[in-house]
């Protein structure tokens, strides 16, 4: 069975299945579907919890161990596969294949991935686990639909924005939902419950924390290295997550490989940034960034993100942090040290 995030918070109340797979490339919506099933799990009695990160050399021949084993205490568990890349491979897709044809009576498989493509959702073990289970698959918000999504959370939380605070809030965090996340649960430390207006949350943004992740991102787009190197030793020192960082700095990356392209095949760059949806206020950073680099630049670019994204995931030897750097100084214009060369 297929279900959207909107109809697994329906589904759970009624029902639970043996297995669940959640797949998609917002973090976010994933992390909250994967938390509804933990905590019903949790509610129907599976009182332990055995986690499976998939990494290079897995085996998954555990999986297929810890299915056919009892619990210590006879307990109800929850087994939890970590499967970052949403391929599981010829062993994995055997295991699946194995486990979804006899899952445990009492136990509950959880699943989560990148997100799956038409290709993966053809195959064996996929009809298997599908027949068995429930697949979830998390769809991006789309852009449009932000500010809504917004101003519910925070009438949630009990707060009344109006249209341009919501509006405003969704241009601070472009699409990025775990910084909107972040931003809200600062407005309701600050404010009260009740109504809420963009003053109260451009206040609240400016007393945000020395650095953060878009200042990086805006400073390289403009080619400051030294504020570049600044502020991402400020990040660092705060504790910002590595991973989101460079998430920050391949989706600029990713949008700006792909306008590059379309501005060499003839379309003119006013058209090219309202496909976008390029603020305004951001125009003039966009296009120094596409001055800076030819557009076979930008695939070098996104090929060193996928270099750094294996280092912090531990696929291979490195410093994260210098190679993180070394990519934003190349974002910025700065001739660097070859990925291969940096430690």
């Amino acid at each position: 069975m297929k279900l959207s995030a909107e109809q697994l918070a329906r589904h759970l109340p009624k029902q639970l299945a043996p297995i669940y797979w959640v797949s998609g490339d917002e973090p976010l919506q994933v992390m909250e579907a994967c938390d509804a099933i933990r905590a019903r799990a949790r509610d129907s009695g599976c009182n332990e919890r055995l986690v499976f990160n998939v990494e290079t050399g897995f085996d998954w021949g555990t999986l297929s161990a810890a299915r056919d084993t009892l619990s210590l205490f006879a307990e109800q568990r929850l087994l939890e596969v970590r499967l970052p890349s949403a391929k599981p491979g010829e062993q994995g897709a055997k295991a699946l294949v194995e486990y979804a044809a006899r899952p445990p009576a009492d136990d509950v498989l959880l699943v989560s991935s990148g997100k799956l493509d038409k290709a993966t959702q053809r195959t064996k073990w996929f009809a298997a686990v599908e027949r068995a289970g429930v697949m979830v698959q998390v769809w991006p918000l789309e852009p449009a639909r932000l500010p809504a999504w917004i101003a519910a959370r925070l009438r949630a939380q009990g707060l009344q924005p109006d249209q341009e605070a919501a509006q405003l809030l969704a241009e601070r965090v472009e699409g990025n939902l775990l910084a909107a996340v972040q931003e809200i649960e600062k407005l309701v430390l600050l404010h009260e419950p009740g109504p809420l207006d963009a003053a109260a949350v451009a206040a609240a943004v400016a007393d945000s924390a020395r650095y953060s992740v878009y200042d990086l991102a805006d400073r390289a787009l403009a080619g400051e290295a030294a504020a570049v190197a600044r502020i991402l030793n400020g990040l660092r020192g705060e504790g910002a997550e590595l991973t989101l960082l460079l998430w920050a700095l391949t989706r600029e990356i990713r949008a700006l490989a792909q306008m590059a392209a379309a501005v060499r095949s003839g379309t003119s760059q006013e058209r090219v940034f309202a496909a976008h949806r390029v603020w305004d206020k951001r125009k003039p950073l966009v296009k120094a960034a596409l001055q800076r680099h030819r557009p076979a630049a930008w695939q070098g670019l996104l090929r060193r993100a996928g270099q750094v994204d294996r280092l912090i995931k531990g696929q291979r030897p490195g410093n994260a942090w210098d190679e993180l750097l070394q990519l934003a100084l190349a974002l910025a214009g700065v001739a660097v040290l070859p990925a291969a060369m940096t430690v």
